[in-house]
C-alpha cells in the first residue's frame, strides 16, 4: 500500500515519504502536495510538514502523469470532478486553474495542489451496528450519512463484507456493488482489492445511476451497495431499485438527517421513506442510528475504536449533532 503511494512521487521523494507513512501509519489521513511549498501530512491529531520536500512544477507534472498513466484524456471526466481514484481505493483530489464551457467546468489545467486521501480497510468495524440493520431474514434499506472523512466508505465496505459473507444467524446474501470511483472495493482491472464479501459482485468504474439497473439485470442481487449518492439521476435510480424489490445500502455527503430533509432535491428520500435506517456519522467521531422517521434508536453495545470514534460511547450525547 505504501509503495503505491510512494510511486506517485519522483524517486528523490520516495524514501522519505515511505518513512513518513510508516511512522504515522495509524494516524495519517492525507498527504497534501502544494507546488513550491513543503509537503504536508494531515493527521488525526493535527498536521506535520516535511520542510525538506518542496515540489516544483516538474514534480507536479510527474505526479499527474503517474496518476493518469501518461494519458490525461482517459481521466478527463474524473478530472472535471476534481479527483482521480487509483488502485487500492485512494482518492487524489486535484485543484488548479479551471477551463469553463457554458458556465461548467470543462477541465482543470495548471494543477497546483494534490490531496492524497489515505484509504483504509477496517475489518469488523460494522460488527457492532450490523444487527440494527437486520429485517427478519434480510436487511433494511440503509443510508450512511456523514461529512467527508467521517468513515462512510470504510463502514459501507465492511457492511458489504458482512452481508456478502454472512455472520451469526444471517446467511450470506448476493451483494452487488456499483463502484463508480473504485473506492469501495478498490478494484484493479476489475478485481476487488478489499474484502467485500464472498457472494459480492463488483461493477467498477460505472456511473451509479446506470450501474444500479445494469446490476439488477445482469446479476440479480439481493442488496445493492453504492457510495456517495446525491444527484437527481441517483435519486431516480434508487426509486427504480426499490420498485424492483432489491435492498439498498448507500452513503451520502451530509452533516445530518435534518440537512437531507431541508435539501430540495434530497427531500424525496425522506418524504418517500426510501430508507428505514440512517447511520449518521460525524467528524467528532460519534454515530447515531435513526429509523425511517428520524427517531433515534438505542444501541446495546459499544462501538470499537477502529474508525477512531473514541473509547467511550455515550448514548445521552447521540442526538447532540443531528
Amino acid at each position: 500500500m505504501e509503495q503505491s503511494i510512494a510511486r506517485l512521487f519522483p524517486e528523490k521523494y520516495r524514501q522519505r515519504i515511505l518513512l513518513a507513512i510508516q511512522e504515522h501509519r495509524d494516524n495519517m489521513e492525507e498527504i497534501r502536495v502544494r507546488l513550491n511549498r513543503p509537503l504536508e501530512l494531515v493527521l488525526k491529531s493535527g498536521y506535520a510538514t516535511l520542510d525538506e520536500l518542496i515540489p516544483d512544477e516538474s514534480d507536479g507534472q510527474y505526479i499527474l502523469n503517474q496518476l493518469s498513466g501518461y494519458s490525461r484524456y482517459k481521466f478527463e471526466e474524473e478530472l472535471k470532478q476534481g479527483y482521480i481514484t487509483i488502485a487500492g481505493g485512494y482518492r487524489v483530489g486535484i485543484v488548479g486553474r479551471t477551463v469553463l464551457e457554458k458556465g461548467s467546468i470543462k477541465q482543470i489545467q495548471s494543477i497546483s495542489s494534490f490531496n492524497i486521501r489515505m484509504a483504509s480497510e477496517k475489518i469488523g468495524i460494522a460488527q457492532p451496528i450490523i444487527n440494527s440493520l437486520v429485517k427478519q431474514s434480510s436487511y433494511y434499506n440503509t443510508l450512511i450519512v456523514g461529512p467527508p472523512q467521517s468513515g462512510k466508505t470504510t463502514l459501507i465496505r465492511d457492511i458489504s463484507r458482512l452481508i456478502g459473507t454472512g455472520w451469526g444467524h444471517m446467511e450470506a446474501k448476493k451483494v452487488g456493488i456499483v463502484d463508480e470511483r473504485s473506492e469501495i472495493a478498490g478494484s484493479r482491472n476489475g478485481i476487488p482489492f478489499y474484502q467485500v464479501g464472498k457472494r459480492t459482485d463488483v461493477l467498477d468504474n460505472c456511473p451509479k445511476s446506470e450501474g444500479m439497473m445494469l446490476m439488477i439485470r445482469s446479476m440479480s442481487p439481493d442488496i445493492i451497495i453504492v457510495d456517495e449518492i446525491g444527484s437527481v439521476r441517483d435519486i431516480e435510480a434508487i426509486q427504480e431499485v426499490i420498485r424492483s424489490g432489491v435492498g439498498l445500502v448507500c452513503t451520502l455527503h451530509s452533516d445530518s438527517y435534518q440537512s437531507i430533509k431541508q435539501s430540495k432535491h434530497l427531500k424525496p428520500i425522506i418524504e418517500n421513506q426510501f430508507f428505514q435506517r440512517y447511520l449518521v456519522l460525524s467528524r467528532n467521531k460519534k454515530i447515531t442510528i435513526l429509523d425511517h422517521e428520524g427517531k433515534t434508536l438505542g444501541l446495546n453495545r459499544r462501538l470499537t475504536n477502529e474508525l477512531d470514534w473514541g473509547n467511550s460511547f455515550n448514548h445521552r450525547n447521540l442526538t447532540n449533532w443531528i
